[in-house]
């Protein structure tokens, strides 16, 4: 039977991909605890934010983490609605199949879209050992191996939670509260860096008018 040279012949064995995802884990998790000193928990991680970077868009948000987080929203509107309706107010939400569900309120505030306030989220994550304390702005390792992750949202100007979710083996309740405070904490050192940004985008958008 004559060879067919279009093609490339496997291997007789193979092993799954789980088998290789497994194995890079642990390669990673050996590598952190063999690299540097823990960081402080309650250290906010390297943040960078701009509004405006979408020409095309009317309004959006590119935020960077130290972690490797980086998250692009656009956004459009608001505009009337052609259904005629009393004070109804509908909204379009779009996603790439491999993004995220966060990060929208600056994209919507450099929209012009009226907020009360604007929404600044933080995530927290506590290791599995019993004596642990609770991680601000977790990398994807910790946040893998967390025994319990909590999410917050809090509108600063209003000093106001807009929304909570958390889970897991996270302690007492008193442990808990403690979190929420280290949460609202770091929500609230995160927002000047985020109306600065607006404040930018408004800027170059004046000077190129």
């Amino acid at each position: 039977m004559p060879l067919d040279h279009r093609r490339l012949c496997g291997p007789e064995e193979s092993q799954p991909p789980a088998l290789w995802a497994v194995t890079a884990a642990e390669d990673e998790e050996d590598e952190e605890s063999a690299g540097a000193a823990p960081r402080d928990p309650c250290a906010l991680r390297p943040l960078f934010a701009r509004a405006g970077l979408l020409s095309q868009a009317q309004g959006s948000a590119y935020v960077e983490l130290g972690s490797g987080t980086k998250v692009l929203c656009a956004a459009w509107g608001p505009r009337e609605s052609a259904e005629p309706g009393p004070g109804r107010l509908l909204c379009e939400f779009r996603r790439a199949p491999f993004a995220g569900r966060g990060a929208a309120a600056l994209a919507l505030a450099d929209a012009g879209v009226e907020m009360y306030d604007l929404a600044v989220g933080c995530a927290l994550s506590r290791p599995p050992a019993p004596a642990a304390s609770w991680i601000l702005q977790p990398a994807e390792p910790e946040e893998r191996r967390a025994a319990a992750r909590l999410t917050l949202a809090l509108l600063p100007a209003l000093n106001q939670v807009s929304a909570v979710l958390g889970g897991g083996r996270g302690g007492p309740p008193e442990d808990w509260a403690q979190a929420l405070r280290l949460g609202l904490d770091g929500c609230h050192r995160q927002y000047p860096v985020l109306r600065q940004s607006l404040l930018r985008a408004a800027q170059r958008r004046d000077a190129a008018a």
